[in-house]
């Protein structure tokens, strides 16, 4: 009795996913292709291994049994794949970065453009993402991320500290700025209250218009004039029609890391590539920290 790595494979992502587009999408096949290896692979242990139900693929004993037994495989797997890497000093081959959309909308994008042209025989891809990717199980060689914590075992480099201010379109600002004491209006994260308490201490009368889930949506709410948001320093500054909301001091805010696997130390394209990086990030280290006047 046997069953291939493919098919293991799929029945530890769809234990994971629940679904057979979410497997579909860690494995990165069609979902057809996920209900045929599951067919197979119960076809063969002559077993069902997951009950299909309409809220999704609910998971047998005997299907979580060797999604466990894969996930070992895998975690095998993984680790020599990053023993490998690891050695490698060639500036060639396939590189993945994560990294969060913005952050490359705003910065990221002209370093990447210069990394691309210097070493031209780097097949790069970037996760333009703020869900954190696995490193272990490497979805991605190196990850940025905008943490406090970055991680306890992940190598890491902190690239720039940062802060936080208030920023609206400059018609709103204007107003405020007039008569502090009017009713000021205000867009923010969802499962948040309030605004800031440090801006409540100038500007106490306030109106929530709307709650917002991601910070894309929040800046475009703020454009439209609909109220004041909260944001990173870099954000604020770097869209057009902002202004910082005036009397409000920046506030401090987690850092921007550059985080990879402990195995890929020696890899000669993550060495150069965080070396350049930091080198990037020092020279600009003002777009994260300092308010314009």
């Amino acid at each position: 009795m046997q069953i291939n790595w493919d098919d293991m494979r799929t029945i530890l992502a769809l234990v994971r996913a629940g679904s057979l587009a979410g497997a579909a999408e860690i494995l990165t096949v069609s979902y057809t292709t996920v209900a045929r290896r599951v067919q197979r692979a119960e076809e063969m242990l002559g077993q069902t291994l997951f009950e299909r139900r309409p809220e999704g693929y609910s998971p047998t004993t005997e299907a979580r049994n060797l999604a466990a037994a894969a996930e070992r495989m895998e975690a095998v797997e993984q680790d020599a794949l990053r023993q490998i890497s690891g050695n490698d000093r060639d500036m060639t081959g396939p590189f993945v970065l994560t990294a969060p959309q913005l952050l490359i909308d705003t910065h990221l994008a002209p370093f990447l453009k210069t990394f691309c042209d210097d070493y031209p025989q780097i097949d790069l891809t970037v996760r333009a993402t703020n869900t954190i990717l696995d490193l272990t199980r490497r979805e991605a060689d190196v990850a940025i991320r905008i943490s406090s914590l970055p991680g306890d075992n992940l190598v890491g480099l902190r690239l720039a500290d940062q802060k936080t201010a208030c920023f609206g379109h400059p018609d709103l600002i204007s107003a405020a700025e007039a008569d502090p004491s009017a009713r000021l209006d205000w867009v923010i994260y969802s499962g948040y209250d309030a605004p800031p308490k440090i801006a409540l201490a100038k500007y106490p009368n306030y109106r929530i218009r709307a709650r917002f889930d991601e910070m894309t949506s929040l800046i475009a709410a703020a454009r439209a004039g609909m109220g004041v948001v909260r944001m990173p320093v870099y954000l604020g500054q770097s869209t057009p029609d902002f202004v910082a909301l005036p009397g409000v001091p920046a506030q401090d805010y987690a850092p921007i890391w550059v985080l990879s696997h402990p195995d890929l130390q020696r890899s000669s394209k993550i060495a150069v590539f965080k070396s350049a990086l930091k080198g990037f990030f020092r020279d600009r280290q003002t777009d994260f920290t300092r308010l314009l006047p």
